[in-house]
C-alpha cells in the first residue's frame, strides 16, 4: 500500500506512542507492504515541525522517524494540482497522493476534499486489516 503522512500523523505519533498514528509508524517500520511516498517540502516540513521546541518531541524519537522516512521512502516530484483545498498549506500532501497513486492518511481529513484516497488513522488501519 503507498501512503503519503501528513505531519500531523507524525507528531501524533511522537506525543501519543500507542495511538493509531504510532501504528502506522510501526507498519511502516516493519515494512508490512507499506510504502511512504514524500518529496522535498514534505520533509522540510516534518523536520521544521518536529523541532518545534512547544511540541516538545525527543529529539532522538525526531531524528528517527526522518530516517526512517528517508530510509524507507520513496522521494517523487508531485504534479501540482488545481483542486481548491481548504487550507493551501496542505496541497503538498494532496498533490504528492494523487501524483503517487498513494493514501493520504491526516487526522485532518476537513482540510482536504471528500476522497477516496484520504483517510483517517483508524480508518486507514481498517483497511490494512481488510488487506491482508
Amino acid at each position: 500500500m503507498k501512503v503519503v503522512l501528513d505531519t500531523n500523523i507524525l507528531i501524533s505519533a511522537a506525543l501519543s506512542p500507542k495511538g493509531n498514528p504510532a501504528k502506522i509508524i510501526e507498519l511502516i517500520a516493519d515494512n508490512q507492504e507499506v510504502q511512504v511516498f514524500y518529496c522535498k517540502d514534505i520533509l522540510a516540513e516534518y523536520k521544521e515541525v518536529l523541532s518545534r521546541p512547544r511540541l516538545n518531541i525527543d529529539h532522538k524519537m525526531s531524528i528517527r522517524v526522518m530516517d526512517l522516512i528517508k530510509k524507507t521512502g520513496i522521494l517523487i516530484k508531485p504534479t501540482p494540482g488545481d483542486i481548491p483545498l481548504p487550507d493551501e498549506s496542505d496541497r503538498i500532501f494532496y498533490d504528492t497522493a494523487r501524483t503517487a497513486g498513494a493514501i493520504l492518511i491526516t487526522g485532518n481529513i476537513k482540510h482536504y476534499p471528500i476522497e477516496t484516497f484520504i483517510m483517517s488513522p483508524f480508518d486507514f488501519l481498517k483497511k490494512v486489516v481488510e488487506y491482508k
